[in-house]
């Protein structure tokens, strides 16, 4: 006898109506955050994935819980790439490759930056997590100023400089990826010892007047 198309169970243990809900949950978790930030209501979360609030808590407890796996496979992207970064030989090219993969998940997912940065005290495996994440960056900040590099008075903490104000120009400009790639790669350029002044990427069709029209999507999202 088949069962019923309800009662089957994914290889998690989950039965396919609650896993499919489970994506629901988390595909529009990502749309909220980044329209509303990741402090937004859950109930907007459940409203917008069509379930009711108890379901969406039966699945995550905590509002850790639901940015945590939403954004559990860019997280995932991020340490591994990080992982190979350290273990790569030549660690200017490790470094770059972390830069850019982290900033194009900012491209790509405007709610995965609050979700990277986020911090919670009473999380002791997300703080683990953390720190090693940090020590790990801190040797390969360390291992490409000693191959000369990287410019020796960069500090880790620069980096997340880098990702807050690429995370502003995102914010500004969600929909041109050609300005987010020349400011990574202009980035990359100051952070060398010696720059090497290779080819740029492609301009933005950006334009001042963008700025300066009232009406210009760009000069709203500038709080115009």
């Amino acid at each position: 006898m088949t069962a019923e198309p309800s009662r089957i169970r994914s290889r998690n243990g989950l039965r396919a109506d609650a896993l499919r809900n489970r994506e629901r949950i988390l595909v529009a978790a990502r749309e909220v955050f980044a329209e509303r930030g990741i402090d937004a209501p859950m109930a907007t979360v459940a409203r917008r994935a069509g379930v009711g609030v108890a379901t969406l808590y039966r699945r995550f407890p905590t509002r850790e819980d639901l940015v945590r796996s939403a954004f559990a496979r860019q997280m995932e992207i991020c340490g591994g790439v990080l992982e190979e970064a350290v273990a790569d030989p030549d660690p200017w090219r490790g470094f770059q490759r972390l830069v850019e993969t982290v900033c194009a998940l900012q491209r790509e997912e405007r709610g995965f930056p609050a979700a990277f940065f986020l911090a919670f005290p009473d999380a002791t495996q997300h703080a683990q997590e953390r720190v090693q994440g940090e020590r790990h960056f801190a040797a390969l900040v360390r291992r490409a100023q000693a191959a000369g590099a990287l410019r020796p008075d960069f500090h880790p903490s620069d980096l997340l400089v880098v990702l807050v104000a690429h995370c502003g120009l995102v914010e500004a400009l969600p929909d041109d990826g050609a300005a987010s790639r020349r400011l990574v790669a202009y980035l990359m350029e100051a952070f060398r010892a010696e720059p090497a002044r290779g080819a740029l990427p492609p301009p933005s069709a950006l334009r001042l007047s963008d700025f300066t029209d009232p009406s210009s999507p760009t000069a709203v999202r500038l709080g115009r």
